[in-house]
């Protein structure tokens, strides 16, 4: 007997039309006829209602900050710009985009721990802020900005002596390549105000994709301590100071949405009882996967049904890679399903147990694992929630010769 696993919890927000999922008021089965399977699907209705929920959770001081490296779709990240506060690149590529995308240049923040020197050039005459990952990248910079005649603009990224706890990725907390140890901070200010250069601040990210409303407010308490510590090192108060992000999204069987109103709430408490070295210092957080993650759904036609020993597989025209994440090689430990369902038979209840898989040759390509879902058969469309973030950037899209899925952005 073939034992069933739970999928994710599908998010809310998505429409059912004639029986079929719907997004953006059209059918799945109009979006694939009218834009071709596989498909990702990203609704702006949904990113306008997450960024108004999360205003009005959020102190109204705080800034919010879109990471584009969650999704840099060049039409969604045009809408993007126009909600948020300021964008986060992490890469040169990804400054072209934001500058196409309409972004203002003081409005964009660069972090990564290998800036190479034609893209550190390319920042620093752009004018944007540079978030300085160790003394050499500093060194570098001021060299740079040297030659070309420009003064860079540069915040420290500090590797906190803390991570987030329950976090999917700690960024912090020990031996990291991102960002610098503590003790290094204040030399290195010292040093870019010694040279010229214009400090804009500190840049503090100690991990991601976390549920835990306690976690996520213990670490923004801790965040604010080194923050204002670090001032006080110095001598001189921040003009900014990025607080990171972590804000997840649930995904999986048993996961429940973060509550931010609880983390809202405990950040206002906060930044009402700031010391005085950080008075005048604006702070943001910068978001990705929680802004867009489930904004975007991933459409896939099923090419074949097939029996093999007695379990039942639904065979798509998509696959892993351009979900790599929902099958499971994300850096997963535990295979678990991603939120998934017959698009085309939405309203349906689940009356047998498949396995949805991708057209790769590789047995890791499995975007639903013996999961319960209503009878389906080639033609019928499968539905992958949680893609609006990491998905179709984030995967081998080439792999096997396969190509990119088409995209596209929905009222």
């Amino acid at each position: 007997m073939i034992k069933t696993k739970p999928t994710g919890p599908i998010p809310p927000g998505y429409e059912v039309i004639d029986g079929e999922l719907a997004i953006g008021g059209k059918k799945a089965s109009v979006l694939v006829q009218d834009h071709g399977s596989p498909l990702f699907v990203y609704s702006a209705a949904m990113l306008d209602a997450r960024m108004t929920q999360l205003r009005a959770a959020m102190p109204d001081s705080l800034n919010l900050h879109y990471a584009m490296k969650a999704n840099p779709y060049q039409p969604l990240l045009r809408h993007m710009v126009g909600l948020v506060d300021g964008i986060d690149i992490a890469s040169g590529g990804e400054l072209r985009m934001a500058l196409n995308a309409g972004a203002a240049p003081e409005k964009i923040s660069f972090a990564g721990p290998g800036k190479r020197d034609d893209e550190l050039r390319e920042a620093i005459k752009a004018g944007i802020t540079i978030n300085i990952e160790s003394p050499g990248e500093c060194d570098r910079a001021l060299q740079i900005g040297k030659a070309e005649g420009e003064t860079p603009r540069l915040a420290i990224r500090v590797n906190p002596d803390f991570d987030l706890k329950g976090s999917g990725m700690k960024m912090g907390g020990g031996a990291k390549p991102f960002g610098m140890d503590i003790d290094l901070v204040a030399p290195a200010v010292k040093k870019l105000l010694d040279a010229g250069a214009e400090w804009r601040g500190f840049h503090i990210f100690a991990g991601s994709q976390a549920l835990s409303a306690d976690a996520i407010i213990e670490t923004q308490a801790q965040t604010l301590d080194l923050a204002a510590r670090l001032a006080t090192s110095i001598g001189r108060s921040p003009d900014h100071v990025n607080l990171g992000g972590g804000f997840g999204i649930p995904y999986f069987p048993g996961d429940e949405p973060l509550d931010i109103a609880k983390v809202g709430q405990a950040l206002s408490e906060k930044l009402a009882q700031l010391p005085e070295i950080l008075s005048t210092t604006q702070f943001a957080i910068e978001l990705g996967r929680y802004l867009v993650g489930e904004a975007g759904v991933y459409l896939t036609r099923i090419v074949d049904r097939k029996q093999s020993q007695g379990q039942t597989f639904l065979v798509t025209d998509g696959g892993l890679h351009h979900q790599l994440a929902a099958s499971g090689n994300f850096g997963t430990v535990v295979r678990r399903n991603y939120p998934a369902a017959i698009a085309s038979r939405f309203d349906a209840e689940p009356d047998e147990t498949v396995s949805i898989v991708g057209c790769l040759c590789t047995p890791l390509d499995r975007l639903s694992d013996n999961a319960a879902m209503p009878a389906a058969d080639v033609g019928d469309i499968v539905a992958i929630f949680c893609a609006g973030a990491y998905g179709a950037t984030a995967s081998p899209a080439n792999f096997l010769g396969q190509g990119a899925a088409s995209e596209i952005l929905v009222a």
